[in-house]
């Protein structure tokens, strides 16, 4: 090995740990990111709005349910449907704001962790912490991860790992499982 070729290799390896060493400031930086975005999340609910905590359960009868959801919402929320793709006006939402359940108004999501997908459900890359709890569905064969609200046990849709950095998640969301409420709201 020639003195040339050691100081091109020396040159070399220093670029690459240089350049490696800024993905990975990035990345952390990308996860204080969305960490900021959990912790912060009442920033993007409306002044005045009051919701309800995820410790405060609410458990009601199937009929209950009926009366209180619309069919849409009763076969997503309570009997694990799943919307057609495409079709929730909640996947062109794009201002400020908090996604709710749409069965007990837990805030779930803000518009800062939604992204577009191209699926045709509303996605985000990350939750309010303690918003849903998980579960493995098989409906079709393969393991899911599927994730209902935490308060009222309401089916939203499922977790995938084939979402953006930081986190690769996709939380896919049925937009009939949810409600926006604008961080603005007219008088």
């Amino acid at each position: 090995m020639t003195r040339r070729e050691l100081l091109q290799g020396l040159l070399a390896a220093g670029v690459w740990t240089a350049f490696k060493n800024l993905g990975f400031a990035a990345q952390a930086a990308s996860m204080k990111y969305i960490q900021d975005m959990q912790k912060n999340w009442k920033a993007l609910l409306a002044e005045g709005v009051k919701v309800p905590l995820p410790s405060e359960p609410l458990k009601l009868s199937k009929d209950e349910w009926r009366k209180r959801l619309d069919a849409a919402q009763f076969d997503v929320l309570r009997e694990e449907g799943t919307e057609h793709p495409g079709t929730s006006p909640l996947n062109n939402e794009k201002r400020p704001g908090v996604f709710v359940c749409a069965g007990c108004n837990l805030p779930l999501f803000t518009s800062a962790m939604k992204y577009e997908s191209g699926t045709g459900w509303p996605s985000f890359v990350t939750t309010i912490p303690g918003a849903f709890g998980t579960t493995t569905d098989y409906k079709l064969i393969l393991p899911r991860t599927e994730y209902h609200c935490i308060r009222c046990g309401g089916h939203h849709g499922h977790l995938f790992d084939d979402g953006p950095p930081p986190t690769g998640q996709r939380w896919c969301n049925n937009g009939v499982a949810l409600k926006f409420i604008p961080k603005t709201t007219k008088s």
